[in-house]
């Protein structure tokens, strides 16, 4: 067999068909303007869960960047799990809580350049999937994830869901998600 080099030739043109990056992602106040963040994307899984008790809601503990927040009881996907998985396993942990799927109401998905509490500046993409889903069983609620980020939980009227600061990626919760206008 004869030696030899293989030689290409290319050239480069304009990307058409796939939308390029946004240039401009929203950065948290702390984050200057030329600080980089090491890319981090998160799936995760959350439930609107109902029952006669009311809704049930997830207090942020202070390992989170949103300290006493409030939001949906769910979280990050493990390596090889399922959504539905995911929700099921997010759900119990933090509530104690056995629930019925109903179906998907959202798939939320944000942007950010933001330090974590560990103080490392993430390029963070969050995407959440949301389920609607009833207690069939509802009991006190029960923190089974310790050393986790819940820091309370609890079923709340829904008549009172303004009594509580929920997080960024909840605000909306009473515009329309719980079939309320």
């Amino acid at each position: 067999m004869k030696e030899g080099a293989l030689e290409l030739a290319f050239s480069v043109s304009e990307l058409s068909g796939i939308p390029l990056l946004a240039e401009d992602v929203p950065r948290d106040p702390d984050v200057a303007p030329g600080e980089a963040g090491d890319p981090f994307q998160r799936v995760a899984a959350y439930a609107i869960v109902t029952s006669d008790r009311g809704l049930l809601l997830t207090q942020f503990n202070d390992q989170t960047h949103i300290p006493g927040e409030w939001g949906l009881p769910g979280g990050g996907l493990d390596a090889g799990e399922s959504p539905v998985e995911g929700v099921h396993r997010e759900v119990w942990e933090e509530t104690g809580q056995r629930i019925a799927l109903e179906g998907l109401v959202d798939v939320q998905s944000s942007h950010w350049i933001g330090r974590a509490p560990n103080g490392v500046v993430e390029d963070f993409h969050a995407v959440r999937i949301v389920y609607r889903a009833t207690c069939p069983e509802p009991r006190e609620v029960v923190i089974n994830d310790v050393g986790g980020t819940t820091g309370d939980a609890r079923w709340v009227a829904v008549e009172q869901l303004g009594d509580y600061p929920l997080s960024r990626s909840w605000h909306h919760l009473s515009e329309g998600y719980l079939g309320r206008p």
